[in-house]
Order: C-alpha cells, then structure tokens, then sequence
C-alpha cells in the first residue's frame, strides 16, 4: 500500500504587495516560518507580515516543484486570476505573454 505524502504549493503576498511562492510538506509551519524566523537574508523577512493567498496540495513532490516553477515565472495579474479560479483569465494572459512581440525597424 502506497503511502500519500502532502506536499504544498503556496504563494504569500507581501506587505509590499509583491508575491512569494514556495513548496513545503507543512504548510502551517512553513506560514510561521515566513512571519517569525529571523533569516534576515530570506526574501520575506523584510516584507512582513505575508499572508496566504494560494495553496494547492500534491501527493506527489516532483508535480508540486514543477508547479511551483510554473508559476514563479507568472505575472502578478495571472497569480491574483489563479487567487479566485478565474480559469478564462489565466488562458487569456497566458495567450497575450505568449504572442511574439511586434518591433518596427526605422
């Protein structure tokens, strides 16, 4: 028998109103962590107090570091679609940051 692990992606929003994503097996701790250790080096630290914005739970680690990779090179606008579910608006940004950029040459 197959034993399920829980693993966590998650994504924090700032007291500067930028977002930080992470993965964790205890999400609860890693929230603690994240307002209360003193690891002045983390990106955190200095943009306290953070709170949940997303999680989303896999039993399996290496689908929940992919994610999370996928969704650190996202937009503020898609995470903040990705907050409420708005699918239509995640698909949408995905097209217009995906189309090619046009440039004119003088």
């Amino acid at each position: 028998m197959k034993i399920a692990h829980n693993y966590f992606v998650y994504v924090v929003e700032c007291s500067d109103k930028s977002y930080y994503s992470g993965v964790t097996n205890d999400l609860e701790k890693r929230l603690w962590e994240h307002n209360n250790d003193n690891k002045g080096q983390a990106y955190t630290y200095k943009r306290r107090p953070v709170i949940l914005k997303f999680f989303q739970r896999f039993e399996d680690i290496n689908q929940a570091i992919e994610f999370e990779k996928q969704i650190k090179g996202w937009s503020g606008k898609k995470k903040e679609a990705l907050f409420i579910e708005d699918w239509e608006e995640i698909k949408k940004l995905a097209k217009s940051h995906s189309k090619p950029s046009s440039t004119s040459s003088d």
